[in-house]
């Protein structure tokens, strides 16, 4: 009796407290049916009248539930979330990510996973006004969307894309940006046109688009640019501003990043092509003062380079 009243108290307290919600906390074990986790975290928002901190909803296959998750949306956007992560299952990006999202103008870090973008010019301005972190993972997305999403965020500071986005060329222009992370990526090219506030450009497991094209990445106005990577020749084609750097160019001021101090390499030493680049490379970062280097396996036969020149050394 005891217990049940203490229970009974705490019950009050907790409807009272803004709500922190992870849906695999609800299940309880790995054989639990989506019709399950769908009832109880329904069960959960609805009960919950104060306002909600964080909700992640990760566990459940939302195709044949999209009126559940567009009701779910509305919820969280009277309640006034904050942070939230947003993944269907299973892997295939088929369900169409409900434009109900961009209701929710309190969001301050958002994640989405597998899922089909919505056509980003139907989302008519909508907009995350106080969004200071975007994840997006294994979104199928055309051209552009990436790019009109983080221009009508003017807080966003962090963004993060990671999985296939064959066909789009990246644009960035964002007065807020300070990092962004692109991993595990398949595109066209990343294009950093005006991002004056931006600190790290971290781009990691490239994987070559159809036919095996380099994917071109354009620096342009980063004044504040201090960490760059992964530079991969052979993958990718680096031009910054107007001037592509190919190997034994002749560098001027405009083709110097001077703000960058760490930089990060991945280079095939045993392929002559891609170690012919890493002086190019290099000349376009004066002031880096820690470089890092990966060695890539590779099925060719090394040989002995100068790298102060690029240049493959013949043994007598």
């Amino acid at each position: 009796a005891r217990t049940a009243a203490l229970a009974a108290r705490w019950r009050g307290v907790w409807r009272s407290t803004p709500l922190v919600l992870v849906d695999t906390h609800l299940v309880s074990s790995a054989r639990a049916s989506t019709p399950d986790v769908i009832a109880a975290v329904s069960r959960v928002l609805a009960a919950h009248q104060e306002p909600f901190r964080c909700v992640h909803l990760t566990w459940s296959r939302m195709g044949a539930y999209q009126a559940q998750l567009k009701r779910w949306l509305r919820l969280l956007a009277a309640r006034g979330v904050q942070e939230l992560v947003l993944v269907n299952r299973p892997w295939l990006r088929e369900v169409p990510l409900p434009k109900t999202l961009f209701t929710i103008s309190t969001l301050t870090r958002l994640y989405i996973g597998v899922w089909k973008f919505p056509d980003a010019a139907g989302l008519q301005g909508a907009s995350f006004p106080h969004l200071r972190e975007l994840g997006i993972c294994s979104v199928a997305m055309k051209d552009g969307d990436i790019d009109a999403v983080v221009a009508r965020n003017p807080a966003l500071e962090i963004l993060n894309i990671q999985g296939s986005m064959k066909g789009v060329h990246l644009r960035l222009v964002s007065h807020s940006l300070r990092c962004v992370q692109i991993c595990s990526f398949v595109m066209e090219s990343v294009s950093v046109l005006n991002a004056p506030r931006l600190e790290r450009l971290i781009l990691s497991e490239c994987l070559n688009p159809a036919g095996g094209s380099c994917i071109r990445v354009k620096i342009g106005n980063v004044p504040k640019l201090k960490v760059f990577g992964f530079l991969e020749p052979g993958k990718y084609v680096l031009e910054i501003q107007d001037t592509v750097i190919m190997a034994g160019i002749k560098t001027s001021a405009s083709m110097m990043v001077t703000s960058v101090n760490v930089l990060s390499m991945k280079v095939r030493f045993g392929v002559y092509d891609d170690v012919k680049m890493v002086p190019a490379f290099l000349k376009c970062f004066p002031n880096v003062e820690a470089l890092h280097i990966t060695s890539e396996k590779c099925d060719q036969l090394a040989a002995k380079f100068d790298l102060s020149s690029g240049k493959r050394l013949v043994s007598s």
